[in-house]
């Protein structure tokens, strides 16, 4: 391999290289600039030393599934001038990495940095008075608080930020929301998703931030007061509210004086998650429907008191729709794959797990031009939290395998 013809390398390996192997690769490719190694368990700092020692021009790496990375790797990599960083699932890397970014990536615009457990408050700190950095994911970090994502958005970063994914972040609370509002005027994505101590004091505020267009706040203390409130913001293209217990038909569509608030607000949504909000009723989907007409991907899977109702009403108005999912939605019939059939020309995907009331010979019937199909008639599972009459549980057993796989796929 010559030098002048790879400046990118790629792995995707479950065998593994030696740090002579990884040698080999330097000495052949010394002008590598992205190196992207997933799936490769038996990497270890070794082999980064020895790629490195001649690969001085590397800009992005990507680690995935790497649990034997440590700081020594950034340690390493400090001597390139590094634009990007992923890894993901590694409980090697201290805050110690983010020093050493901090120190020797001065143009670092892409930090994803994810389930790393090491990390905390001290090196999101470390990171703040990066001036460049757009993307970032601290996603299942789940030492990191209100005390790491303050600083870091008050930052020189913070006015600049594009991404920010705080997934599972239980310490962040509507503090941080609140200075994310008041700082990142260019964030175009936030993902809030099971930062349970949010609620809508913080909600309310993201109105400020005019240029958002994908939110995913699922698994939060939102409630309709607060879903009203991203009604006024207006240019938002997907929105995740799954599993969020307290909203209702009543956030969707707002009060009497105040009629679909947040659906009118809302008119350029394009992909939407209610999943698992077991609250919400054709109503709900009735207001979304007619006026978020651009809507091309819909889950309402898990929520069991939808009817054959709330598809008539998705299949008369939202004809771009391509996505669809109604797993757990027990009270479908064989009547609402007619109405898709007949409304939703563009379906592609479909997913009707737990669907006990939909016939196999429907399905075969109304679903066999789409790309892909997934259903069964089994009861739902306690996971869900509701039986096979939609009756709330009074309690729910921990998820310990995957929702049972389809009769048909294609």
């Amino acid at each position: 391999m010559g030098d002048d013809a790879n400046d990118f390398v790629s792995g995707n390996l479950k065998t593994k290289i030696s740090v002579d192997g990884f040698r080999n690769i330097a000495n052949g490719c010394s002008r590598i600039q992205d190196l992207l190694i997933n799936k490769m368990p038996a990497l270890t700092d070794g082999c980064i030393q020895a790629l490195v020692e001649k690969c001085r021009q590397i800009t992005s790496v990507v680690f995935l599934d790497s649990p034997h990375l440590s700081d020594t790797t950034f340690k390493a990599l400090a001597k390139c001038k590094l634009v990007k960083v992923s890894i993901e699932g590694n409980n090697q890397i201290t805050d110690l990495s983010f020093k050493l970014m901090s120190k020797c990536c001065p143009y670092i615009r892409h930090v994803h940095v994810a389930d790393c457990h090491n990390i905390t408050d001290a090196g999101l700190s470390m990171i703040s008075p990066l001036k460049h950095i757009l993307v970032l994911n601290v996603a299942d970090c789940t030492r990191i608080s209100d005390g790491g994502v303050r600083p870091f958005v008050q930052g020189s970063s913070g006015a600049k930020l594009r991404e920010l994914n705080l997934t599972n972040c239980i310490g962040v609370t509507d503090a941080s929301v609140t200075e994310i509002a008041q700082r990142c005027h260019k964030l175009t994505y936030l993902n809030l998703r099971y930062c349970e101590n949010v609620t809508d004091v913080g909600i309310e505020t993201l109105g400020n931030i005019s240029s958002l267009i994908s939110l995913d706040i699922s698994g939060t203390s939102i409630s309709d007061m607060g879903l009203r409130a991203l009604g006024c913001h207006g240019k938002i293209k997907e929105l995740s509210l799954s599993e969020c217990k307290n909203i209702s038909d009543t956030g969707i569509q707002g009060g009497q004086e105040k009629k679909e608030e947040f659906c009118k607000g809302t008119k350029h949504l394009e992909c939407c998650c209610v999943s698992s909000c077991p609250q919400l009723t054709d109503e709900a989907v009735r207001a979304m429907a007619f006026h978020c007409r651009r809507l091309t991907a819909v889950s309402i899977a898990g929520c069991p008191k939808m009817t054959d109702s709330c598809i008539q009403y998705l299949a008369a108005a939202c004809h771009y729709l391509h996505f669809l999912d109604v797993s757990g939605c027990i009270h479908l019939t064989d009547k609402a794959l007619k109405c898709l059939w007949k409304g939703c020309k563009q379906l592609q995907i479909l997913k009707m797990l737990y669907c006990r009331n939909i016939t196999k010979q429907a399905v075969l019937k109304y679903t066999a031009k789409l790309e892909k199909q997934e259903h069964n008639d089994a009861d739902p599972p306690s996971w869900l939290g509701y039986d096979r009459d939609g009756n709330i549980l009074t309690f729910t057993m921990e998820r310990t395998s995957e929702p049972e796989q389809t009769n048909s796929s294609k």
